[in-house]
């Protein structure tokens, strides 16, 4: 019962904390011509990114593209270090991972083929963005790269597909801020005119996505 009690007294607390806390300030805008379309997608209960590896390799700021030599796309999803990779899932994991702010790893996979192809049943939106705005999404991505006094990121296990490999990420995942908070983040640094405070599943970065990209994206100021 008492720790009934603390984890709903926890649950309140971090509600408020996630309505309460402030988005990062947007970058400044950049009025260039939009030449580089990245891919947000979504199954329904996660989301990633995916970025064309040739664009990608280009700004030099992502060495572990190198561990896909072969793609055509590098897709990108952050997620809890245990219950992310886990082939088997449980309850008391997905609990685990929801209710304790734990460790994160980042899983990037290499497609063949437009996301479009890859996953029929997916919903996949693109946006796009200018030469500088594309440039500040690939570095806020490499940023949350783990990396041990500046080296490039290890891959620490097989990744879910068959060219794919989770490497430790930076940050904590926990119930309100989870991969759809962490998509949105990186949006965000990219330009994209959305907050990720209060995102916690992939129908509300969905909406949210819709709603900046559709109606103003580029206010220039915080949502």
């Amino acid at each position: 019962m008492r720790r009934a009690t603390v984890a709903s007294a926890w649950l309140v607390c971090s509600i408020w904390l996630a309505a309460c806390a402030a988005a990062a300030p947007l970058p400044l805008a950049d009025h260039g011509p939009r030449t580089h379309a990245v891919r947000v997608v979504s199954n329904g209960w996660h989301t990633a990114i995916v970025i064309g590896r040739v664009e990608l390799v280009a700004t030099g700021l992502l060495p572990e593209a190198d561990d896909f030599p072969d793609a055509v796309f590098l897709e990108f999803g952050w997620g809890d270090r245990v219950y992310y990779p886990a082939g088997e899932k449980t309850l008391g994991m997905a609990l685990d991972a929801a209710l304790t702010a734990t460790p994160a790893v980042m899983h990037m996979a290499g497609l063949a083929e437009r996301p479009e192809l890859t996953y029929a049943d997916a919903k996949v939106m693109p946006v796009a963005l200018s030469q500088v705005e594309f440039r500040q999404l690939v570095s806020a991505i490499a940023g949350d790269f783990e990396r041990p006094e500046g080296e490039r990121a290890v891959p620490v296990s097989r990744g879910l597909y068959p060219h794919s490999k989770f490497y430790n990420a930076r940050g904590t995942f926990y119930l309100f801020n989870t991969c759809n908070t962490w998509t949105a983040r990186m949006l965000r640094a990219g330009g994209v005119n959305l907050s990720p405070s209060g995102i916690i599943t992939a129908d509300d970065l969905v909406a949210r996505l819709r709603a900046a990209v559709g109606l103003n994206r580029r206010s220039g100021g915080g949502a």
